[in-house]
């Protein structure tokens, strides 16, 4: 496809974002129309809602734009998972300059289709509008199938504190990509393209999770919602946080302890949950901590101690991720 945004109009960019969907049986009325129609067998639906900014968020020298398709669907799938719930649709909000390559619009939109369909979802609809930065707006829906949602106040003392998907791999690569390399490529494509472990959070339903949210903030940051949530205290043991070799390879050559891009590097969207001590866990759950009485203030501590460095806060000192 040649020429830019402005130049197909707005109705014609429409016509070739929604060319490129597919759709899935939840959904009974797909782009098209004043509004998508999506099944909710279960009579309630998880939402949620998240923005994507350039500059911010994303950098177009780092990333393509199918690979801002996938992040942005994939940080929002995967908080409907994080709730115990399957994910359905999306809606696509999205703000682009005139002059924006056509190319770069429709290519986005492959990104955010080929994340839905490892989820099981589908893109049903959405909105554009022309403005100086590109922004990228996604709303996520989700199917509970009977279970209950699965809050970040649920944590009770005694329960173990469990973890599956990557941890840190996201902000190792973003470290690799400021001092101006691409490799090692898979830390590298995990900040790009990060890869939640959609399954996990029906799952971890399923088995009695008491509390679960995913990584997006921060290990640290993210439990500590459920701590304050949920009223106590939770000590991660670090000896039970596995850190690769090529992490720590990555982590001597920049200068950085690795086991604070664990810790407090966000946007790999792991799922992180609470379960009573007597739950047996499938393998790809690993045990990382434990929940207790809080002694003060709801907290995280590693250790047995404070962990003093904050994760990542859109208005904080950190708040520009690229």
């Amino acid at each position: 496809m040649k020429g830019t945004v402005g130049e197909l109009g707005e109705f014609g960019l429409i016509r070739e974002l929604t060319s490129r969907l597919t759709s899935t049986p939840a959904v009974r009325i797909g782009p098209g129309d004043d509004a998508a129609v999506v099944t909710a067998p279960d009579r309630r639906v998880v939402a949620s809602t998240d923005i994507l900014l350039e500059g911010r968020h994303f950098r177009r020298d780092w990333s393509t734009a199918y690979d801002v398709g996938r992040k942005a669907a994939a940080q929002n799938l995967a908080d409907i998972a994080a709730m115990g719930a399957v994910p359905t649709a999306i809606l696509l909000g999205l703000v682009v300059p005139a002059e924006l390559p056509a190319t770069w619009a429709t290519e986005l939109m492959d990104g955010l289709r080929d994340e839905c369909q490892v989820a099981g979802a589908a893109v049903v609809g959405g909105d554009v509008v022309r403005g100086d930065t590109i922004t990228v707006a996604i709303t996520a829906l989700g199917d509970l199938r009977n279970q209950e949602p699965v809050t970040r106040a649920g944590a009770q003392p005694g329960d173990v504190v469990a973890v599956t998907g990557w941890l840190g791999w996201s902000a190792a690569g973003h470290a690799v990509l400021t001092r101006g390399f691409r490799s090692p490529r898979a830390f590298v494509e995990a900040h790009r393209r990060p890869e939640p472990p959609y399954h996990a959070g029906p799952a971890a339903a399923g088995l009695g999770a008491t509390a679960m949210t995913d990584v997006s903030d921060g290990l640290v940051a993210d439990l500590g919602h459920i701590a304050e949530a949920s009223k106590v205290r939770i000590d991660l043991r670090s000896a039970n946080i596995d850190i690769p070799s090529q992490m720590s390879d990555i982590g001597t050559a920049v200068g950085v302890d690795p086991m604070q891009w664990v810790l407090n590097g966000g946007e790999d969207h792991a799922i992180v949950a609470t379960f009573p001590p007597d739950v047996k866990l499938p393998a790809r759950w690993k045990v990382i901590g434990e929940v207790l009485n809080p002694s003060a203030l709801p907290q995280v501590t590693v250790d047995g101690a404070p962990w003093a460095k904050a994760g990542w806060d859109h208005f904080g000192d950190n708040g520009d991720a690229e």
